[in-house]
């Protein structure tokens, strides 16, 4: 099939997420990278793109005069798709203009850095039609595919305890400081928002209850941590939940966790057994039932959902990680476009890829954190701020 063509907005030299998209859209050999405004400076642009063989007249200055110059190719020569790859303040713009002229879009989380912004996001993207898919990349494993079969199909009995927690220690010590490019636009409030590993890591343990479980929050009970001095943004926080069917959750973030590398940890607890992953295991999932004994299951293993099935490539005992975790979401979006190519059209819970649904959920988790952070009260109501401006 012809492969579809694609423009990333940064990721230039220097960048690690631009690199990490690149190698995940090229895996299943579905996309090819033929344009590119790489960064906000227009020379390191210009030589990204020549060291990653692109033609010099399709590597562009800025994100602008990409959208709308791509927008002049003949449809079989220019980009169909836009890769955005960029720091959190650098989401909303070109993603609106991409989908306003008609390109599908792929964007890093978290979604933008206001909720009036998230909200607009989602009217055009209903509005133009096209596919918007946001890179919560840990739901592409095998085994959280075969988790959220487990809870879904009830074989787990109703969910009475979530606990999603993310702990990284690179952010230890006041990294920003020393000019670290990571760290300083993530500790940057007019960078990053008004969260710092909240939106960073906070959003991926969110979207992780949520893709598994489908319960929706009721009240929340935030607190945020500055742990570093002189520090702008959090770099800790723990969040307490209370969900629709009457289940409690616990979300642990933390960038500040000394030694700690990526530790992605959720469990799940149910009337007759519980599970656990943890992303530094990737392949191993473990389910303990009432009544039978511990189950331990691994990526290959025969008897697995067509899901879990569906997302791995190798036989087992052949490791899959994270770069295929995150091939899986374009590898989702490849199926979504191709349909739309056929049709003019595609039915969005067709596809297992985070979209501009989870976005928009991920900035009002971001909200609701905040507002219970800062409210005198102990429990405040999920969402409260919505049903105030209705």
């Amino acid at each position: 099939m012809r492969k579809i063509k694609y423009g990333m907005i940064g990721g230039g030299i220097g960048a690690f997420i631009g690199e990490v998209h690149r190698m995940a859209a090229a895996l299943d050999g579905n996309f090819e990278l033929v344009c590119g405004a790489l960064s906000s400076d227009p020379q390191k642009s210009l030589e990204s793109g020549i060291n990653l063989g692109l033609d010099k007249h399709r590597i562009y200055p800025d994100f602008r005069t990409m959208i709308i110059q791509e927008s002049y190719f003949p449809e079989d020569e220019r980009m169909e798709m836009v890769s955005i790859v960029t720091p959190n303040f650098m989401h909303y713009e070109p993603a609106k203009l991409a989908l306003e002229y008609g390109f599908h879009v792929v964007c890093d989380k978290p979604l933008c850095m206001t909720l009036e912004e998230a909200y607009d996001l989602q009217k055009t993207v209903s509005k133009m039609g096209k596919i918007f898919a946001l890179t919560h990349n840990y739901t592409g494993y095998p085994m959280i595919k075969q988790a959220r079969y487990f809870i879904q199909s009830g074989s787990l009995g109703p969910i009475r305890r979530v606990v999603s927690s993310y702990t990284q220690g690179w952010l230890s010590t006041f990294l920003e400081s020393e000019g670290q490019k990571q760290a300083s636009w993530r500790t940057d409030p007019t960078k990053s928002g008004y969260v710092g590993a909240v939106g960073d890591i906070g959003t991926h343990a969110e979207n992780m209850v949520s893709y598994l479980t489908g319960l929706t929050p009721t009240e929340i009970s935030a607190n945020l941590n500055t742990v570093v001095k002189g520090r702008l943004l959090d770099d800790d926080a723990s969040i307490l939940l209370r969900f629709d069917n009457g289940a409690t959750g616990v979300i642990l973030v933390s960038q500040v966790a000394t030694g700690e590398e990526n530790n992605f940890n959720v469990h799940v607890s149910g009337t007759e057994g519980s599970l656990e992953w943890n992303q530094m295991d990737p392949n191993r999932l473990v389910v303990r039932w009432k009544d039978k004994p511990k189950q331990e299951i691994r990526t290959g293993d025969s008897g697995l959902c067509d899901q879990a099935i569906s997302a791995t490539r190798l036989p087992a005992g052949h490791p899959e990680g994270y770069i295929e975790a995150f091939a899986n979401i374009y590898s989702g979006v490849a199926k979504a476009i191709r349909t739309y190519r056929q049709q003019g059209d595609f039915k969005i819970r067709e596809y297992d890829f985070p979209t501009i649904f989870d976005g928009v959920r991920g900035m009002e988790f971001i909200q609701n954190v905040v507002n219970s952070h800062t409210s005198v009260k102990k429990w405040i109501f999920y969402n409260e701020f919505k049903k105030s401006n209705n």
